[in-house]
């Protein structure tokens, strides 16, 4: 049986939320999707892609706090128009941007990118 990456997905637009949910799910990975960072106890994912632009937050914010859980996994920020000084702190904290809107298979192959050199056979 092969294993099925697991990706921590956090975006506040609940349509778009559930496309990406999809779409990810159709590329075989296995995800748990959060409307906001609120109720993440022990995050456990390979990959995690986090909104940048939530209501209690944003993005790094929220991996600061999913680091201070724990959390070793790559992480993605999803954001739309993204400033040279927002794409400075999004590499400073290890994170890679990928902006929106999302086209073709740009965040499936940012997500496999990251994962594959953890993971023998994705």
């Amino acid at each position: 049986m092969t294993h099925q990456p697991r990706i921590l997905l956090v975006e506040s637009d609940p349509a778009l939320r559930a496309a990406l949910k999809f779409s990810l799910e159709l590329e075989g990975f296995a995800v748990e999707d959060h409307g906001s960072g609120a109720g993440i106890v022990a995050p456990a994912a390979d990959c995690v892609v986090l909104d940048n632009r939530m209501e209690e937050g944003n993005g790094l914010d929220l991996l600061g706090a999913l680091k201070e859980k724990g959390l070793s996994s790559p992480a993605i920020i999803l954001a739309s128009n993204p400033t040279r000084a927002m794409s400075r702190a999004i590499t400073a904290a290890g994170a890679r941007l990928v902006e929106k809107p999302l086209l073709c298979d740009g965040l499936v192959a940012a997500i496999r990118s990251m994962i594959a050199p953890n993971r023998a056979a994705i």
